[in-house]
């Protein structure tokens, strides 16, 4: 086995938007508008995405779906593809539904999140998507689950989340 750039060596090139006027953008629209103009292509999605290979599918109210195609690149030392890719597709599936119901200027972070892993992706799995769906959402919390499924619907993930919600000052009683 070679080290230091011999034998097997393989590269990826990781290009991305800056975040911010992006971000600005959204603060200004309803949380629903933001996540379908990046699923436009008229806002540029965060680096997070590019740098693992997260595609945005669907939004609709209450509902986001992700998509990835688990590659070496996710791979941990083990051979298999990191728990990281499936949680990072979890959290941002689940916060991207809460934020899917938010009004503009309304923001969310995600406060826990528990994710359980029933199976294994490898770079053989082909591709992964992730449905997450808001559970409830209220004036200061929300929660959301989310699914990891293969195309043929076979489960590889489920998780559960709690957002904090902050509302604009003329939303909050």
């Amino acid at each position: 086995m070679a080290v230091n750039g011999e034998a097997g060596v393989r590269t990826r090139t990781i290009t991305w938007h800056d975040p911010l006027p992006g971000a600005r953008a959204g603060a200004r629209m309803s949380g629903i508008d933001y996540l379908r103009a990046m699923e436009r292509g008229e806002l540029p999605p965060p680096p997070i995405m590019a740098t693992l290979g997260i595609g945005l599918s669907e939004v609709e109210e209450g509902r986001v779906v992700f998509h990835a195609d688990p590659d070496e690149y996710h791979y941990n030392p083990i051979g298999v593809v990191h728990a990281g890719l499936a949680a990072t597709m979890a959290d941002s599936a689940m916060a991207c539904a809460v934020h899917s119901t938010l009004p503009a200027g309304a923001g969310y972070t995600t406060l826990e999140f528990k994710i359980n892993l029933v199976r294994p992706l490898t770079r053989d799995t082909g591709r992964v998507f992730c449905e997450g769906r808001t559970i409830h959402v209220g004036g200061r919390s929300a929660t959301a689950e989310a699914r990891l499924t293969d195309g043929e619907g076979r489960l590889y993930a489920h998780a559960t989340t709690t957002c904090m919600v902050f509302r604009p000052e003329k939303e909050k009683g």
